[in-house]
């Protein structure tokens, strides 16, 4: 069962790939901010996923995130979440991005358990 106060930690080296100028969010060889909002998304989705069923997964739903600092090629990026609210099936995290510097970003994200094959079925209709 899913309850508040699961944390997971994360720990990324910044490199070409994942600039703001490789991504196309930006000009300059810093951590692009689309990195840093997948870091915090798989962040939170590995802290939970072993108390899901089999069936079960979570999805990204909600992000309110600020990202207050450059950081460079070649430094440590950490992010780290603590599941912070249960309601039913909508969980809800604080977030905080650190590198060896000090903070890159903080804020909150939330994800919704769901049901995989109803989830994929409702997303597959939309083909039809």
């Amino acid at each position: 069962m899913v309850s508040a106060g699961i944390t997971n930690q994360k720990t990324v080296k910044v490199t070409g790939e994942n600039t703001a100028k490789a991504l196309g969010s930006g000009e300059l060889p810093v951590y692009a901010t689309p990195a840093m909002i997948q870091l915090i998304e798989q962040t939170a989705l590995e802290s939970v996923r072993s108390e899901l069923h089999e069936e079960e997964s979570t999805v990204g739903t909600y992000l309110d995130i600020k990202h207050t600092s450059a950081s460079p090629v070649g430094i440590d990026v950490t992010c780290k979440t603590e599941l912070i609210e249960v309601d039913r099936s909508r969980l809800r995290f604080k977030v905080e991005v650190t590198d060896t510097k000090g903070e890159v970003g903080t804020g909150f994200h939330e994800r919704f358990i769901v049901k995989n094959e109803k989830f994929m079925g409702k997303a597959k209709s939309k083909l039809s």
